[in-house]
């Protein structure tokens, strides 16, 4: 296709779209214009293309319609730069029912028991890292086996973090084939982390969503990649990853993974992590599983065991205790 050709394409595209053309414009039906002079005189001058686009501008402000993308052909992709800010507000009484921590609601035996989980890991995540191979405000949330409440402990363990007065969370879905924390956030199906390693024009502010508790940011898994842990495992993973954790001195990135023994994606994160957590079902995860597991992780400098479904709790007990000695 010519270039008066193409400039007749897009001029008619114009048209269509309401914007005034210039007069002498050419039509994508009309012969081509023969010589030198009849050549300049269709294609259009940069001045008449800037015009066009201004009227098709002011036509669909006047419409109450969104600013139009700058085609390709005339600067930069679609969009390129914008990014659109998104929020979900949790429904924290449904938390709470379901046992989680809730800012509304911190004298709770499990607030409680939260606040004593949480200040080691803060204390290492603002500890310096200049001696440190990774980022200590990475902290990856995993166990042995499915169903031994990983989860459940990364999102309470996110919003209680998120309660200190001088510490932001991100909460990033790493559990990127079976992801939990869309359907107890209440976050829709939209762009996430394998969408930032595989989608060049997704932005992270486009994938971050806020949340109506205040200093906690969730990122979803994204679209679902039969490559997943060759993505995780890739030096634009390593990028990213640097980024999160640099761009905010007070920001504590939590993951939620997979478990250890159940997908080799958990492995992967866990290369990139400076804190790993390990949760395991008491009463139910075997000595040996839980030592295949921790035989999973490599060269993690800083490796957390912590003890769920717990049936007694002497901090439990203690909290009774401090309860009925302030009732009034």
């Amino acid at each position: 296709m010519s270039l008066i050709e193409q400039a007749a394409r897009r001029l008619e595209e114009l048209k269509r779209a309401g914007a005034e053309v210039p007069e002498g414009a050419p039509r994508p039906d009309a012969a081509p214009a023969a010589g030198a002079e009849a050549a300049r005189s269709a294609v259009p001058t940069p001045e008449a293309v800037a015009e066009a686009i201004a009227a098709r501008e002011d036509i669909a402000a006047r419409q109450g319609l969104d600013r139009p993308a700058i085609p390709t052909a005339l600067g930069g992709r679609p969009d390129a730069g914008a990014s659109q800010s998104r929020r979900v507000d949790v429904d924290l009484v449904r938390l709470r029912e379901l046992g989680f921590v809730t800012p509304d609601a911190p004298k709770t035996q499990i607030a409680d028991e939260f606040r004593v989980i949480k200040r080691p890991i803060i204390r290492n995540a603002r500890a310096a890292t200049a001696s440190r191979a990774r980022p200590t405000n990475l902290v990856m949330v995993t166990s042995a086996l499915p169903g031994e409440g990983k989860t459940f402990t990364a999102l309470n363990l996110a919003i209680s973090v998120a309660m200190e007065l001088d510490s932001t969370v991100l909460l990033v879905d790493g559990d990127v084939a079976h992801p939990a924390l869309p359907e107890l956030l209440g976050v829709p199906p939209s762009p996430g982390l394998l969408d930032l390693l595989t989608e060049g024009r997704v932005d992270v502010a486009d994938a971050l969503v806020k949340t109506n508790i205040e200093k906690l940011t969730v990122l979803p898994a994204g679209s679902r990649h039969r490559r997943a842990t060759e993505l995780l495992a890739s030096e634009q993973m390593a990028s990213l990853l640097r980024e999160l954790a640099t761009r905010y001195r007070d920001r504590v990135i939590i993951f939620d993974s997979p478990p250890l023994l159940a997908t080799t994606e958990a492995r992967v994160l866990a290369t990139h992590m400076g804190q790993v957590i390990v949760v395991v079902a008491a009463n139910s995860t075997t000595q040996r599983n839980v030592d295949h597991a921790l035989a999973t992780i490599e060269s993690c400098e800083i490796v957390l065991m912590m003890l769920n479904k717990v049936t007694t709790s002497d901090v439990g007990s203690y909290y009774g205790m401090y309860g009925d000695a302030n009732t009034p």
